[in-house]
């Protein structure tokens, strides 16, 4: 979004609105040209909605959403469930918690008080509505989010393993979250279109985060590279 965000600057606008190919992801660009992702938004929207009491239950986020996010849905006193990556998966979470409100990081927010599936521009329309509510910019909505420092590292594999089974991984797995001190989350997921594992470490101290992710996708390397070969 490198020429929303010159554009927001260079017009002097409120703000700028970014959607995907098929309009089911956005991403927001502030006053000062900084992107807000979809953890952003979807704290946005569930703010105002707690506050003028519409929220239906809690709120639905992934795996890979932001722990920060998860705290501050917690700290409003309301419930955070993560489910799968994949809109599939949070549509399927809300509906069997009966709640309207869930999300991916990637920007792919459904509003189920409004529309069926996931819908960029309904999305859009529900942080432009907590605007007007609050009379603030986003820059000023977002700032009670406090996002943790992430880390992802992808790692390529060519047959058929779970890295998470491997003992080497799970005592590097160990070794990271004892690091963390129990402030930060490991995470491993296979993606779901490439051959590959997603590394993922989050944190409070981005050097350390940076430094555990590698370190981590580096023993999953070498494990599976050890591990007996099974064809995918």
């Amino acid at each position: 979004p490198d020429r929303l965000c010159q554009a927001v600057l260079d017009h002097e606008a409120d703000l700028g609105i970014a959607l995907d190919g098929d309009g089911d992801r956005v991403a927001m660009v502030d006053h000062l040209g900084t992107v807000l992702d979809g953890d952003e938004l979807l704290y946005i929207i569930a703010r105002a909605r707690k506050q003028d009491g519409r929220i239906q239950g809690g709120v639905v986020g992934t795996v890979m959403s932001n722990l920060g996010l998860e705290e501050a849905i917690h700290d409003m006193g309301l419930e955070f469930e993560r489910s799968c990556v994949g809109d599939r998966y949070v549509l399927k979470q809300l509906k069997q918690r009966g709640w309207s409100l869930g999300g991916e990081s990637s920007g792919h927010i459904i509003c189920l008080d409004r529309t069926t599936t996931g819908d960029g521009i309904i999305a859009a329309l529900q942080v432009l509505h907590a605007m007007r509510q609050s009379d603030v910019s986003l820059k000023v909505l977002k700032s009670g989010l406090r996002k943790y420092p992430q880390a992802v590292v992808n790692v390529a594999i060519s047959s058929a393993i779970d890295p998470e089974t491997l003992a080497p991984v799970q005592r590097a797995i160990r070794a990271a979250e004892r690091k963390l001190s129990g402030h930060g989350r490991v995470l491993l997921r296979p993606s779901g279109t490439e051959p590959m594992v997603r590394v993922m470490v989050e944190g409070e101290d981005n050097a350390l985060v940076d430094a555990l992710a590698r370190q981590l996708a580096g023993a999953v390397d070498q494990a599976i590279r050890s591990a007996p070969t099974t064809p995918a």
